[in-house]
């Protein structure tokens, strides 16, 4: 087999692979980036970093202010409303003398403890004292009912 022959027969098995790639064929889908094939998905999508016009946030509004609000202090490494991820660097409370890091997670659009999961480590990575992460839970629940209470939606 010569090398135009080999180069030939391997265009046309890519070519082959694409196409088996395209869908049902329903002729519904012209290929196009962006047009979505009838599946909700299309090769397209592959390339596409678009996120579509219906993604809503689905944590309390009042909770992801009130750990910020609260958490105030402390350096933010990561923040992301979609997943509900607060991720802080250490920082020293006002007033104290041991710094922390802290980790929140809101996974829920209710006003609701359970929504709420708070994380703290001191330096190194130790431990930090349970009443101390209840403490930070309920100062960020409160200041989330008084966000709630003066926008007069309770």
């Amino acid at each position: 087999m010569t090398r135009r022959a080999a180069r030939l027969t391997a265009a046309l098995f890519l070519c082959g692979a694409l196409a088996a790639c395209s869908g049902s064929g329903s002729g519904q889908n012209t290929g196009r980036p962006d047009e979505v094939s009838p599946e909700g998905a299309s090769l397209w999508d592959l390339f596409g970093n678009r996120r579509s016009s219906n993604d809503t946030v689905a944590v309390n509004r009042y909770l992801w202010n009130a750990s910020l609000e609260v958490l105030n202090f402390l350096p933010i490494q990561t923040i992301d409303p979609f997943t509900g991820v607060i991720v802080t660097g250490y920082g020293t409370p006002p007033g104290g003398g041991r710094s922390y890091r802290a980790t929140v997670k809101v996974s829920d659009p209710s006003l609701d403890a359970r929504a709420l999961k708070v994380s703290l480590q001191g330096p190194g990575g130790s431990a930090v004292a349970p009443d101390t992460v209840r403490a930070v839970e309920d100062a960020i629940l409160t200041r989330a009912r008084q966000m709630r209470v003066r926008d007069g939606k309770l």
